[in-house]
């Protein structure tokens, strides 16, 4: 039986050099600090690592120090998606994901596949393999929305997609798949700013993006969600709601890593294309969590 996963996870940033290497000493911190703030489970490489940046073999790395420093201690779901369902196969099924407790895979992005399409596709990533599958909508950047209707038929018909991460910003849309969704299926946010509303709809907690620089706020602000105290959850997220906002002014990663800097967790580098926070909005990181 897989362990059902729940709470607040964290989608992991890459730390860099300033002569662009990845900084695995840097890593080794962050991962150590989630596993002792009790950080509910791990995404790696999805859309905050700056995945599409990275090679074979630092992918192939980062995962194995990872796993090995984490032992179990927590779950691990990882990225692996693209535009070629071959392509995601492959990987499925060559990659060493010993140690891996789940799947996370975003929609297939640039060629703008119809419905049906995205069907398929993850109904052939389904059967490739073991491992339970969650799946990932984030349109803004793949161009391409899941409608709920796809997703329950996913759902329905490919017993180990098992979840969804809802990062499209139409709260309507996600309370719709809730609504239609099997029981064994579950939703998390993909959006800091949505999670009350999405745990209070029945979703399950968030990856978090917020949750790679201070863990025990997001991970306060999810408890008290899942112990029914809406208004304690209500009350957290108006505290923390300008720095939800401010880390995605000038994009993700570059928001969350310059707040990272302000609080002395990593240093500020991101690989081409994408570049720092902009001074305005770095200054304003540092106005805000000074009301934490």
């Amino acid at each position: 039986m897989r362990k059902r996963l729940t709470g607040m996870g964290v989608a992991l940033v890459t730390p860099f050099t300033k002569n662009d290497e990845v900084d695995y000493a840097a890593l080794e911190k962050l991962v150590q600090m989630h596993i002792d703030c009790g950080t509910s489970f791990l995404c790696v490489q999805g859309t905050t690592a700056e995945t599409p940046t990275l090679t074979i073999e630092e992918k192939r790395e980062i995962r194995k120090r990872i796993i090995k420093q984490v032992d179990g201690r927590m779950p691990i779901m990882l990225g692996i998606g693209g535009n070629c369902t071959r392509a995601v196969i492959n990987e499925l099924q060559t990659e060493d994901l010993t140690g891996v407790d789940a799947i996370l895979s975003v929609a297939p992005y640039y060629n703008k596949p119809v419905q049906e399409g995205i069907y398929q596709h993850y109904k052939a990533i389904a059967n490739a393999t073991d491992l339970p599958i969650y799946m990932y909508n984030v349109p803004g950047r793949t161009g391409v929305n899941i409608l709920p209707s796809t997703v329950v038929r996913v759902a329905n018909e490919c017993p180990n997609i098992v979840g969804y991460k809802a990062a499209s910003g139409n709260l309507a849309q996600v309370k719709e798949l809730i609504a239609k969704k099997p029981a064994h299926f579950d939703v998390f946010s993909g959006d800091d700013g949505l999670t009350v509303d999405i745990m209070e709809a029945g979703g399950v907690g968030v990856i978090s993006v917020f949750g790679n620089a201070f863990p025990t706020l997001m991970t306060r602000l999810v408890r008290a969600m899942q112990e029914g105290r809406v208004s304690d959850a209500r009350d957290q997220h108006a505290k923390l709601n300008e720095l939800f906002q401010l880390i995605f002014v000038d994009g993700n990663p570059s928001g969350i890593k310059a707040l990272m800097e302000i609080i002395g967790l990593l240093d500020n580098n991101l690989r081409l294309p994408l570049v720092p926070a902009c001074d305005d909005t770095y200054s304003d990181l540092q106005q805000a969590i000074t009301f934490l």
